[in-house]
Formats: C-alpha cells, sequence, structure tokens
C-alpha cells in the first residue's frame, strides 16, 4: 500500500508515515457515504444544528492541540493557528445558529396555485478536495453548510495534512455526527478522478491549484455534477493618498506576511502613487527586512517556513530567475535561509514587469511586489490586468473616492481600508482563474442544493398547459 509523509517544514524532518486508500476502497466510502445519506438527509434541522454546536465548542476547547497539528504539518505559527480555529468555531457555530433562517422555505406568488415555495434539500454525497494552508477553515467553509443542507460528505485534505484532516472527521464524529456523513480518506489526486465521475458523487468542491482545478471542473462537467471551484489570485491593494502612509504599509506588510505568504486572498500587489513611491519603497524595505523567521512555535516569529522545502525552493528559484532575466529588482530578501526546514527570507521586489512570470502568476509565499502609477486611472487599470480575480483593496483618507474606485476593480470581493476579511456571514469566492462560486453565510447553503419548487392546487379538472 501506498504511504505518504507528514515532513515537518520547521525541521525537514520526517516524523509519521499514512498509508492512502487502495482504489479498490472506493466502493465501500461511497457505499457509507450514500447510506448514510438516507438517513442523514432526512434528520431534522434541530439535530443538525446541535451537531454543529458542538463541533464549534470542541474547537474552542481543543486549540492548542489543533493548532499545534498545522504547525507541525505545514508550519503556521500558534498564534495564526488559534486565530484559523476561532474563525472555524464561528463557522460552525454560525450556521447553527441561522439553520431555521437559512433553510425556510420561500414563499413565491401563487401564480394559478394555492401556493407555490420552494424549499431547499440536500443532493447527495460531495468530495472535498481541500489545501494544506488553512487546514481547518477551508474544510469548515465547505462542511457546515452541506452538512447543515443534509449532504454527506468525502473528504479529500492535502497530504501534508493527515493529522488535521482525521481531527476534521473526529470532532464532528465526537459532537454526534453519525459515521459514514463525513469522511476523510487518504487519498492522491489522480485517486479523485474516479470518485467524481463515479455516479453515487453528486459535486465537488476544490480550493487549491489552477491545475488540479481545471482537472476536477472537466471530469465533473464531463459527468454532469456540481462543481464549485477557489483558485488563488494575484489581489491588488491600492494605495490612493499617502496621509497615513506608514501606517497602511504596516498593515499592507503584516496582511502580506500573514501565514508566511500562503494566503489565496492576500494582497501580492501593492499599487501607489508615483508621487510616493520611492517613500513606499524606502518603508518596505526597512518594514520587511526587520521580519523576524522562526518556528511554529517561536513566540518571538513573525514569520514561520513554507509549507514544504520544496515549494521554498520553488519560489526562490523563481525569483532568481525573474531578477536574472531583468524581470524583477530584489529589493530585499530572495533566498533560502541556511538552516534546516523550509524558510526562506521575507521578500520585497520593485521594477516589475506585469507580463513577467512574478508579475501575472500568484507567488504563495513571504514575497511583497510594489508598482507606481502615475494616476488613479492607471492604478485601477494596473489593478485589473489580472487574469485572476478573488479579491482586491482600496486604502484612502477619501471614502467617496475609495468607494468610487473600489466599485471598478473586476474581483468577487473588494475591501475599503481593509484585506483578506472573513467572516461566517460573508459571501467568499472570486472570477476567472480565481474560480466560481460561492462559500459561506447564506451562499454557502446555495451551491451544493436542489431548490424544489412546490405547487399545490385543488383538483377541480383545470390546470395549466406544459410548458
Amino acid at each position: 500500500m501506498a504511504t505518504f509523509a507528514l515532513e515537518n517544514p520547521n525541521t525537514g524532518q520526517t516524523e509519521k508515515t499514512f498509508d492512502r486508500i487502495d482504489d479498490s476502497d472506493r466502493d465501500a466510502i461511497l457505499d457509507r457515504a450514500t447510506e448514510a445519506y438516507q438517513t442523514w438527509r432526512t434528520t431534522d434541522i434541530a439535530t443538525r444544528a446541535e451537531v454543529l454546536r458542538k463541533v464549534a465548542d470542541l474547537y474552542d476547547e481543543r486549540a492548542d492541540e489543533l493548532a499545534d497539528y498545522i504547525g507541525r504539518e505545514m508550519g503556521k505559527l500558534l498564534a495564526w493557528g488559534k486565530a484559523e480555529l476561532q474563525i472555524v468555531s464561528g463557522i460552525y457555530r454560525y450556521y447553527a445558529e441561522h439553520a431555521y433562517e437559512l433553510l425556510a422555505p420561500e414563499e413565491l406568488p401563487a401564480q394559478g396555485a394555492i401556493r407555490s415555495y420552494v424549499e431547499k434539500e440536500p443532493i447527495g454525497v460531495l468530495i472535498g478536495v481541500m489545501p494544506w494552508n488553512f487546514p481547518y477553515y477551508q474544510v469548515a467553509r465547505w462542511a457546515a453548510p452541506n452538512l447543515l443542507l443534509g449532504n454527506t460528505l468525502v473528504l479529500k485534505h492535502a497530504s501534508i495534512c493527515p493529522l488535521s484532516s482525521q481531527a476534521c472527521q473526529d470532532l464532528l464524529e465526537e459532537a454526534g455526527l453519525p459515521k459514514g456523513v463525513f469522511q476523510n480518506i487518504y487519498a492522491s489526486g489522480s485517486q479523485m478522478d474516479a470518485f467524481i465521475a463515479d455516479k453515487r458523487v453528486a459535486g465537488v468542491s476544490l480550493t487549491g491549484s489552477e491545475g488540479a482545478g481545471s482537472a476536477v471542473a472537466s471530469t465533473a462537467g464531463e459527468h454532469y455534477k456540481k462543481s464549485l471551484l477557489e483558485l488563488g489570485g494575484n489581489d491588488p491593494f491600492l494605495i490612493l493618498d499617502d496621509a497615513n502612509l506608514d501606517s497602511v504599509l504596516e498593515q499592507f506588510v503584516k496582511i502580506r506576511m500573514y501565514n508566511t505568504g500562503q494566503a489565496c486572498n492576500a494582497p501580492k500587489r501593492l499599487i501607489v502613487q508615483r508621487s510616493f513611491y520611492d517613500r513606499t519603497v524606502e518603508l518596505l524595505e526597512q518594514k520587511i527586512s526587520a521580519l523576524t523567521v522562526g518556528t511554529y512555535d517561536d513566540e518571538s516569529a513573525d514569520v514561520g517556513p513554507l509549507s514544504s522545502i520544496g515549494a521554498r525552493d520553488d519560489i526562490v528559484e523563481r525569483l532568481e530567475k525573474a531578477a536574472a532575466a531583468g524581470e524583477a529588482t530584489v529589493r530585499v530578501g530572495g533566498k533560502a535561509l541556511d538552516r534546516d526546514g523550509a524558510y526562506m527570507e521575507p521578500t520585497l521586489l520593485t521594477d516589475v514587469d506585469p507580463s513577467a512570470d512574478v508579475g501575472c502568476n500568484e507567488i504563495f509565499g513571504p514575497v511583497a511586489i510594489v508598482y507606481p502609477a502615475d494616476s488613479v486611472e492607471e492604478a485601477v487599470s494596473i489593478a485589473n490586468k489580472s487574469d485572476y480575480g478573488l479579491s482586491s483593496s482600496v486604502w484612502s483618507t477619501d471614502l467617496d473616492k475609495a468607494h468610487e474606485v473600489a466599485r471598478q476593480l473586476k474581483d468577487g470581493m473588494t475591501f475599503v481600508n481593509e484585506h483578506s476579511v472573513t467572516a461566517p456571514g460573508l459571501p467568499f469566492g472570486g472570477v476567472g482563474r480565481s474560480g466560481y462560486g460561492r462559500e459561506l453565510g447564506r451562499w454557502g447553503v446555495g451551491e451544493f442544493v436542489n431548490e424544489h419548487l412546490y405547487r399545490v392546487r385543488p383538483q377541480d379538472g383545470g390546470g395549466n398547459s406544459p410548458a
């Protein structure tokens, strides 16, 4: 049986190995999910909501242990891990507290009947393909609304997250979820095609790379399955004036370097007016140079390791190639650190060619890029010259101007004087190469759902003719 390993990016050491499933295990996994669906779909809303409420409490109670798991798996600083877990418990609690509101029938004008209305009903077994960068949060975004609806779930998490992925199942079952409703499986990406194509599966949600998203969408489309994709971004961060420049740049650096720069909705491209571009670069050099790199449990660390040595090396190689080709200037950092583990120097790039690899493709690490613009109109043009469209932000003391500019940006989420904000009641998702579909809030129960129309009229011998 094939195996994969928990390789601690803090040390570069292999801690534990896990057995992957065999292809022959697929039938049993999907049979369990299908059988569980027949019961879970008819379980009353109060019971489903109570499971979500209890699991929220468990995430709070086990925060120290759960944060340690992901620190060892993918290098997340403990403070960041505990912050992620607070968001996770909030998501489960949100769907528990708003269960009846979110699943309430929608009454329509009767339109010739006694009553016309739409019920939200589950559609069946769903596959979730989830990434390593927010191991609990990404799962919660998908799991909470769909468990509330009555769907059953099979989780294929990133292979570097064996502890946290199993914890997602264990905590739900401890909270009272019947076995088979949520199954964590240790599987490879290549095994997912057969799962998605299987007639017992009704849909698939993927958060991850564009390549994985394309493969999943292709298979889902071929077999008439609903899919939801969240694929990353190259998010712009526009500063329109320099009234609070130092403070705004402090926030930019903090947000950009959060999770060691490994967040799909982090601001990747800082765009400022040319009148304060030089001052911006000077301040960024100071702030980024001052960041401390350390292990996940180092309380003094500002930045941790990347998820793996391979991921670190890939970014460093891209930066070296860009600098050698004259496509970017490395002002700060850019190199691997000479120590065990997946560490690199936090980096600042200037003079970046927007059409080069480092300009137009996402850099999933602690790398900031700054561009000058000669006008607000040019800043908007630079921001919109991207095939991605996840999120963006506009920063200014003039709120009316900032809002006006924000409405010109072509993204799924745009913020004024904040960035990378997520909350249980806010929709999350993008457009273009960032994917499609929305998670969280009422939108989370609106993706993998049968919006079932019911009409009631007396048997009077009349009736409408078929359309």
